[in-house]
């Protein structure tokens, strides 16, 4: 994971008076899964919805895949893949449907079978959209990131609302995922989970990055400065607990 797939240098975003983005600058290696992490309102949501070409910059530069978003946003398109929200679906058509709707907008040819079988829905092929439960909801979502077979893809707080079941599968999903060579960018306001899946990230605050490494490297820095928890760190947690009692094996609505 040493080559550099996504460059950002010195990104500004302005809206009016409102300085949304001041400065930052970071690079993504390929292969990596790497996490942008702050509170509501840090600009993180904006940098990647830049990067994503969906919003325009006020100064900076930024590449992906060695394309320049200044010059060449038509091929930066083509190599990424962004998760929708669930609302970007048509609710009557059939998953199966759905694929092949996604296929043509990218003029490619999909396998839908294949596809669904890579996140675990195989079986809901000819099940409509509407009538999938949450977890499924997200796995078919991050589906769709991978049908234009992408470099990169843009997973915006993927396990959100989802029971502690459905977010580890989705946790492994993401995980193998990467195996494939792919690189991806998560958003998350669980730290947990950044500290599961992400090989580094990124501390977004104020439209700065006030901190940038791997998860284990940032947690030694904090001990060293002397920080202790309040309490005692149990070797488990509750949702271990309930994983332990109830098993891995999603539940369907």
């Amino acid at each position: 994971m040493n080559n550099v797939i996504i460059s950002v240098k010195d990104l500004h975003k302005k809206y009016g008076d409102f300085h949304a983005v001041k400065g930052i600058s970071f690079d993504v290696f390929e292969g990596e899964i790497f996490g942008l992490l702050g509170p509501n309102g840090a600009g993180k949501s904006t940098t990647l919805e830049i990067i994503e070409t969906l919003r325009p910059k006020t100064s900076g530069t930024i590449t992906v895949d060695g394309f320049d978003l200044d010059t060449q946003p038509a091929s930066i398109k083509k190599c990424i893949g962004v998760q929708l929200q669930t609302s970007g679906f048509y609710p009557g058509l059939n998953l199966t449907e759905l694929i092949q709707l996604f296929a043509g907008l990218y003029n490619e040819q999909i396998d839908a079978k294949k596809l669904l079988q890579q996140v675990n829905l195989e079986d809901k092929a000819k099940v409509e959209f509407k009538k999938l439960s949450g977890g499924q909801k997200q796995r078919f979502s991050i589906a769709t990131t991978l049908i234009n077979k992408p470099k990169v893809i843009f997973l915006d707080e993927p396990t959100t609302g989802l029971d502690p079941q459905a977010r580890r599968n989705l946790w492994q999903l993401i995980k193998d995922i990467q195996q494939t060579g792919t690189t991806i960018i998560i958003t998350t306001h669980y730290m947990d989970e950044a500290e599961i899946l992400c090989n580094r990230v990124a501390i977004v605050d104020n439209g700065q990055i006030i901190a940038i490494d791997t998860p284990d490297k940032l947690i030694d820095n904090l001990v060293d400065t002397g920080f202790e928890k309040p309490k005692e760190v149990k070797k488990a947690n509750l949702e271990d607990v309930f994983i332990h009692l109830t098993g891995h094996s999603i539940r369907e609505e």
